[in-house]
Order: structure tokens, then sequence, then C-alpha cells
């Protein structure tokens, strides 16, 4: 009899023991939900001011230069394209074909012009270098000046980890995440980190996509070339489908054949 106690004892604590770790690899709704806060009411969060990108060596740029003399206009242009920006519009991947790239000491050369600095400047001081120069050359000229490698790399627990071609201006780590097919049950919400490269220095950003501050933070902003690491949650490492069964109820077996045999 007590053998028998004792059989039920061990299955009742297994059991137990299995439901506790269970309960503990469950993830709630509350682990899924983005920018948590009160949604009764409607929340206003101060736009963060976003700094105009600075160049730097291997960017690439779309340049164009367009004046009352269109032949002679057309010789500054990226790859002499007039219709560049309807090209990369459908083929992303082909604008290294059309642009000029920055060198590691921060030079594009234009023809006739040479060699510019750009680094460390925005696409609006480039313009202007560039129509200073060209004024004394063509008649009434106008430059446009375009960053076009903006691309994302999203890894970790997403759906669709790689890298991404991006054209908005103001392209936020919410976006770049609903390009990557949104982070799996398993993605840590609270532990995203943005790696960015910035003056030669590699920095690691830690964010949370569950604080609803984070909309009025310049960390939401995606700058070109970012890395997006989503980190998986400790949970994931006691899921549902990983949880080892087959061991569980074998010990489970053996301990009620066991005690069956003493008995």
């Amino acid at each position: 009899m007590n053998s028998l106690q004792n059989c039920l004892n061990y299955i009742k604590w297994s059991l137990a023991l299995f439901l506790v770790i269970i309960s503990c690899s469950c993830v709630t709704q509350k682990n899924l939900e983005y920018v948590q806060g009160d949604d009764s009411d409607i929340q206003s969060f101060e736009e963060a001011l976003i700094e105009d990108y600075r160049l730097q060596p291997k960017d690439e740029l779309y340049i164009k230069v367009t004046s009352l003399d269109d032949p002679s206009a057309q010789i500054f242009s990226s790859n002499n394209s007039s219709g560049y920006l309807e090209n990369v519009s459908i083929q992303p991947y082909g604008a290294s074909l059309f642009s000029y790239v920055i060198d590691k000491e921060g030079n594009i050369t234009l023809p006739v012009l040479g060699d510019i600095n750009v680094k460390d400047k925005t696409t609006k001081e480039v313009s202007d270098i560039i129509l200073s120069s060209v004024v004394k050359i063509l008649n009434q000229p106008a430059v446009s000046v375009k960053l076009v490698n903006r691309n994302v790399t999203v890894i970790g627990e997403v759906q669709r980890p790689g890298q991404y071609n991006y054209t908005l201006d103001k392209f936020t780590v919410y976006d770049a995440i609903g390009l990557a097919g949104d982070i799996t049950i398993w993605g840590d919400r609270n532990k995203v980190v943005i790696i960015r490269n910035q003056n030669g220095k590699n920095l690691r950003i830690p964010i949370s996509l569950t604080d609803q501050n984070i909309l009025a933070s310049n960390d939401l902003y995606v700058h070109p070339n970012d890395i997006i690491y989503v980190k998986p949650m400790r949970k994931r490492f006691w899921a549902i489908n990983e949880f080892p069964y087959a061991i569980l109820i074998s010990t489970i077996t053996a301990g009620i054949l066991f005690y069956s045999v003493i008995e």
C-alpha cells in the first residue's frame, strides 16, 4: 500500500513540475503588445528633432544637374541618365550602377569639377557646393543630390530576417520591423538593439518597442545601414513546442514500473 502511495505521490509531483514549467513558458498578450499605455484617450508625443543625415564613405549619391544648356549639364549627372529616379523606384539594387560612391577619404569625383569632399555633409550642402561650381559653367543650373543606398538589416526573432531598402526620410524602427514581417511570438519587444556606425565607432543602442515614450525619441528613426537585432525571450528555451515530452513521459513510466516491481 505504501509503495502504491509513493507511486501516486511521484506521479503527482511529476505532473506538478510539468505544469509549473509549462506555465513559465507561456507567452502572454502583454509580451506581444507594442507602445503600451492607456488606450482610453488619445495621447500626444512631441516629435523628436531629427538631424539631417551626414554622408559617410561608401555612401552612394545620385546627382542630377539641369540647365538651359541641357546637353552640357548632362555630363555632371550620375551616369548621364535623366531617367534614373524612375529606374531606382523599380530596381533599387541597381542604384550603384547610376551613382557616385564616396571614397574612403570622403570624396566624389565629378567630370570637369574634379574631387569634391562630401564627408560629414548633408545632401543639401553637397548640392549647394556643386551648384556654386557649375554656375560658372552653365546657364541657370539646378542641382539635385539624393542618397540612394538607404537600407536597414533586421535580424533575430523576426519572421523574415534580411536587408531591406527604403526611400523615406523619416523611416522608423516599426517600419523596418514591418518589412521583416513583424516580430515572432518569441521575440522580446523590450530588448531590441540598434547597431549603428557613427563617426568611425560602432554604437549599440538598446530600445524597448513596448515603451510608448519611444514615440518622442530620436531612437525611433532608422539611419542608413543600421542593423536592428530583436533578442529572443528567455521563455523560448522552455517553449511548449520544444519541451522534452518524451523524456518526461519516459520518466513517469519508469517510475510506475519501478514501484510495481517493488510491490
